[in-house]
């Protein structure tokens, strides 16, 4: 008798929807767990059998795919995206759970690579300076908000350099405005610094990583967008013999090969969203 266990799993920030399968087909279990590392290997420890789990791609998934690895013979991080079963019929955590054990069962499922061989810091370091870029872009965005609703011109950066700071509070009369003004520059002035040392950061990780340092051959190519073309062309790679697809061991035609895969897929996801905006 097959003992094979197929397990879908619904993951929330609270709760976790999960429905185990047989190699049959045949729904042995449903219930709900608590999203709770000592619950969930609890749960998996209560199953006998060969257990292959699978849940969608997500906020969790990098943190549950750790904790179960080592508690589960085969493991699928799925792409929600190119799962079509998901999509049709009612739609409820537990109906979810039970698609997800089919497809898996099925082998219907596109799986998402996850255990980066020494990518996720770079990854990680990689959010951390898109998020401060993108305070420090949205502070400078309010500075010149501010002098504009009070009509003050402002092209140019030097409303932002601190040497011409007093001349340009200078400009606003109003003493609220001023004071909102000054604390504006206030937070520039804390999120620059950190955003060098993010940078620095960042920089530093890549070096660790061949495919970079290949990257940079291609012209307009700099560091930063080098470390982030590997961010995104890393899961491109993973089809890699055992051995040969960690971060200092990846040939220059693999590389390029997944370059242009990430781009066309870009290029894709950019027009879906173009004829979404224009719908």
């Amino acid at each position: 008798m097959s003992q094979e266990k197929y397990i879908g799993m619904d993951v929330h920030q609270a709760t976790i929807s999960a429905a185990v399968m047989d190699a049959h087909g045949k729904l042995i279990m449903e219930c709900l767990l608590e999203t709770k590392a000592s619950t969930i290997v609890e749960f998996m420890q209560g199953l006998q059998g060969t257990l292959s789990v699978t849940f969608e791609e997500g906020t969790s998934a990098a943190w549950l795919h750790d904790l179960l690895q080592p508690h589960v013979d085969r493991l699928v991080v799925c792409d929600p995206r190119k799962a079509a079963l998901l999509k049709e019929g009612n739609k409820s955590d537990r109906i979810d759970a039970r698609k997800l054990a089919e497809m898996l069962r099925t082998q219907q499922l596109h799986s998402v690579y996850h255990g980066e061989h020494g990518v996720r810091t770079l990854k990680e370091l990689g959010r951390s300076y898109l998020t401060i870029t993108k305070d420090v872009t949205r502070v400078m965005n309010r500075i010149k908000a501010l002098y504009r609703s009070w009509a003050i011109p402002c092209s140019g950066i030097t409303v932002y350099a601190p040497r011409h700071r007093t001349e340009w509070l200078a400009k606003i009369a109003e003493p609220g405005v001023r004071v909102r003004a000054e604390h504006l520059y206030q937070q520039l002035d804390s999120l620059q610094p950190i955003r060098l040392e993010a940078r620095r950061e960042l920089v530093r990780e890549s070096q660790k990583h061949s495919a970079v340092k290949l990257l940079r051959q291609i012209p307009s190519i700099g560091p930063i967008r080098a470390a982030f073309w590997w961010r995104c062309c890393r899961r491109h790679i993973v089809s890699a013999p055992s051995g040969s697809c960690g971060p200092t061991a990846v040939s220059q035609s693999r590389l390029m090969t997944a370059v242009s895969t990430a781009t066309c897929e870009a290029k894709c996801n950019a027009t879906a969203s173009a004829s979404r905006c224009a719908v």
